[in-house]
């Protein structure tokens, strides 16, 4: 409509203006042929006739629009049935009313889908559907039959579920619940008192109860790294009463030497041809090896058997001697100890049967030992200190007694006096 009034204006316009010569634009030349009362121009005319003058007219006649009658559209059964809301629509703020509009009471969704404010429409929720219990099939004819078949179902059920049970050896009373997390408190072992020596041997003999005579024990926990120690600590001792045991003894000797060792009591003794036996046997059973300085150069050659073993004779322990008697004398008193890989060294220092002074002053011969033993850069305050971290005593298959230091330390200074001085 804006359109067709802007052509109408430029149209009149042009005309009011004759002295012009310019050609008519199209969109004029257009409206010109179409229009009735004017005559067509033609640009090939050299002379055309001047144009009439228009008839002007006081007013313009207003061009009205035309308007349709939206058709109504048949309402689907679906939509009829929807309930229809008895409250008017309520008026968005900022908007007035005109007495022109009409208050509908009732909207459909039709006619929702071409307002601009409309109301919300409730939503329809319809009941949900669930399945069929086997309560709700029981019939109105015949309940007490339908309850007799869901009781015997049932008893089958558990009838089932008792022989599985049976079968699989799984019964309620067995089942143990437990809370989770569930937390067990560590049961912490008691720490046995430390005794007086006298004391823990007296519970040593105590609680010694084999058949046979049991071997005493004792095992010292040493402050000394074993991977940095090199050798470690390792030493020999003689014990004033002796450990009791049954020692078989082996002399490496010659001569005269081999004849003193077989009056002395050496178990075997040989030469050059007891080194050929080992070599080719590669075994011997004894349980200590002597040999005089000769021979200890002409055993090269078993060195690995025996050093396996533990066999091999060493000057720093007294096995290597020329003296064959006195060191024969002393094989059942004479014992050896070396600390393991753990810096534990385990040692036998007599039999239950002994009294206890004697244990106590093989005890103090082995104390007085291993601090003979002591490495020389391990110095501290005191000569025990920093070097024997703990000391137990036992018999061979009796519980462990822990000793005071202060005890040994007596045990040995009394060695000292009565022994050595």
């Amino acid at each position: 409509m804006a359109a067709l009034r802007l052509l109408a204006e430029a149209r009149r316009h042009y005309l009011a203006s004759p002295s012009h010569n310019l050609p008519l634009p199209p969109a004029l030349r257009f409206h010109r042929f179409l229009c009735s009362s004017s005559q067509p121009l033609s640009e090939s005319d050299p002379n055309p006739s001047p144009p009439e003058p228009p008839i002007r007219s006081t007013e313009s006649v207003p061009i009205q629009p035309v308007s349709y009658a939206i058709k109504p559209k048949d309402q689907s059964p679906a939509e009829e049935e929807l309930p229809q809301s008895t409250t008017p629509p309520q008026q968005p703020r900022g908007t007035r009313q005109t007495p022109n509009e009409e208050i509908r009471s009732n909207w459909t969704r039709e006619d929702a889908r071409f307002m601009r404010d409309v109301p919300s429409i409730t939503p329809v929720s319809y009941p949900s559907r669930t399945a069929p219990l086997p309560e709700d099939k029981v019939s109105a004819e015949n309940p007490a039959t339908e309850s007799d078949e869901l009781q015997r179902e049932k008893q089958q059920i558990e009838m089932e579920n008792r022989m599985r049970r049976r079968v699989f050896k799984v019964l309620e009373e067995d089942k143990v619940v437990a809370p989770f997390p569930m937390l067990i408190d560590v049961e912490k072992k008691e720490r046995k008192p430390i005794l007086d020596l006298m004391e823990a041997i007296r519970q040593v003999k105590a609680s010694a109860k084999c058949n046979f005579d049991e071997t005493v024990e004792a095992h010292v926990k040493l402050g000394i790294d074993a991977k940095r120690a090199g050798r470690g600590v390792r030493g020999n001792m003689t014990l004033p009463h002796g450990s009791g045991k049954v020692v078989r003894v082996a002399y490496f000797a010659e001569g005269e030497l081999a004849d003193e060792a077989r009056a002395a009591g050496a178990d075997i003794v040989g030469g050059a041809e007891l080194v050929d036996e080992v070599a080719s046997s590669n075994k011997l059973n004894v349980d200590k090896c002597f040999a005089t300085n000769e021979m200890i150069l002409r055993m090269g050659k078993i060195s690995r058997i025996l050093r396996e073993r533990g066999l091999w004779p060493d000057r720093k322990l007294g096995t290597v001697t020329n003296d064959v008697s006195e060191a024969l004398n002393k094989v059942t008193s004479h014992t050896d100890f070396k600390m393991d890989k753990t810096s534990i060294v385990h040692v036998g220092v007599g039999k239950v049967s002994y009294s206890e002074d004697f244990l106590r002053e093989n005890i103090g011969a082995f104390v007085n030992a291993l601090l003979l033993a002591k490495p020389q850069g391990l110095k501290k305050a005191s000569k025990y200190a920093g070097y024997i971290t703990s000391f137990h005593i036992c018999s061979t298959m009796g519980p462990g007694f822990p000793v005071s230091i202060q005890s040994i330390s007596k045990a040995a200074d009394h060695y000292n006096k009565v022994h050595l001085k």
